[in-house]
């Protein structure tokens, strides 16, 4: 019983860490940036990064070892929608991760142009964010179950 609260204790603390991640980054990113403030949204992407990769861990280690049946989850069509969305922000999060990592080098005071479609993957990712919890609400209130 221990086990599974530490386990969604640290599921849940890698998802405010990875939720603090891409609003920072939502929040710094501009149409034209210094490159100083392009390696800090690199370092925020860095922490967005290893915070999911936490998620999906914990996350499988939830659905396959500790708590409630696997098949809790695996016969729930919301769950499966809520891996979507992640999955969603997931491949969103790789050009702004790649753009990030090309322009983190040089002089700190350089300019650099933020391409439109960059901006509007993180706006698309944090839009995929604030469905992933209502998911999670739904399926807690016993939402979304497929036959038995």
């Amino acid at each position: 019983m221990i086990a599974e609260a530490l386990t969604r204790y640290f599921h849940f603390m890698s998802i405010l860490t990875m939720v603090c991640a891409i609003v920072g980054e939502a929040w710094l990113i501009r149409p034209r940036l210094q490159r100083r403030v392009v390696q800090q949204l690199f370092v925020l992407d860095s922490v967005y990064g290893l915070s999911a990769l936490a998620i999906v861990g914990i996350g499988l280690l939830l659905w396959f070892g500790v708590g409630k049946p696997a098949d809790y989850y695996s016969k729930n069509w919301i769950f499966h929608l809520k891996l979507g969305l992640f999955t969603g922000m997931a491949i969103l999060s790789v050009w702004p991760t790649i753009f990030f990592f090309r322009h983190r080098k040089g002089a700190a005071e350089d300019w650099i142009d933020v391409p439109r479609r960059i901006r509007l993957m993180l706006r698309l990712e944090l839009a995929l964010l604030l469905l992933i919890p209502l998911c999670a609400a739904l399926m807690a209130r016993g939402f979304g179950q497929m036959g038995s």
